[in-house]
């Protein structure tokens, strides 16, 4: 059964990034948990997040969709100047938690800001979790192509599953496709034809499905 009560883990490790949001499923017994954390104008409530939750958690995997430290800080705006590290953080005690729970193989992942912060935080650590989920991962700004947001993926070791629609601001196909040449981990691209940075479209059912059977596919054929 799906819980949805507000559930708060507080790491005494990390006083400083307390992990607060959605538990989907149980923790522990070996089962697989996925955090998930929003971009830098949503929260953990966002559409996306919580219809992957409920697939994920169907499909027998426990789902923390958590807030990031900026918004538990203020509930609007966008992250504050110097707030990547502590966001960082508060993703390393989410993962650290689940693993003290008892929880199987541990997979991070987000929409925009929130994955792009997830895959610094694997690249310096890369035995925190075992994979990667990035929606529209934000390669560059819109129409500022030339600043590309890729100096940390030479070291991302991490295997990582991006989701990304063809018609995104924040990045072309092509430039995605690019961008995932400098890993050295496996990766994957699922393309959403049509889709923005957003991701959900109409045929929204059949899309969530996909990313969750491709995603898991991904995560388990890695051993």
């Amino acid at each position: 059964m799906t819980i949805q009560a507000w559930t708060e883990f507080i790491d005494l490790s990390h006083k400083e990034a307390p992990v607060r949001g959605y538990l989907h499923g149980v923790v522990g017994g070996g089962r697989d948990c996925l955090i998930l954390t929003h971009g830098a104008g949503a929260n953990c409530q966002s559409p996306l997040l919580t219809a992957l939750a409920e697939a994920f958690d169907a499909a027998g995997v426990t789902v923390l969709r958590c807030d990031l430290p900026f918004r538990q800080a203020r509930p609007h705006g966008p992250p504050m100047r110097g707030s990547a590290e502590r966001d960082q953080a508060g993703l390393r005690a989410a993962a650290q938690a689940m693993r003290r729970g008892g929880a199987g193989s541990v997979f991070l992942g987000g929409h925009s800001y929130g994955g792009r912060q997830a895959s610094m935080l694997a690249a310096g650590e890369p035995e925190l979790v075992e994979a990667l989920l990035l929606l529209s991962y934000p390669l560059h700004p819109p129409k500022q192509a030339e600043n590309l947001r890729t100096q940390h993926l030479p070291s991302l070791r991490v295997p990582a599953f991006f989701v990304h629609g063809t018609c995104d601001g924040f990045g072309t196909a092509a430039e995605m496709q690019s961008a995932l040449e400098l890993i050295p981990a496996r990766t994957e691209l699922l393309p959403v034809e049509g889709a923005g940075h957003e991701l959900l479209k109409k045929n929204r059912e059949q899309f969530i499905e996909q990313v969750t059977a491709r995603f898991l596919a991904f995560a388990r054929a890695l051993g």
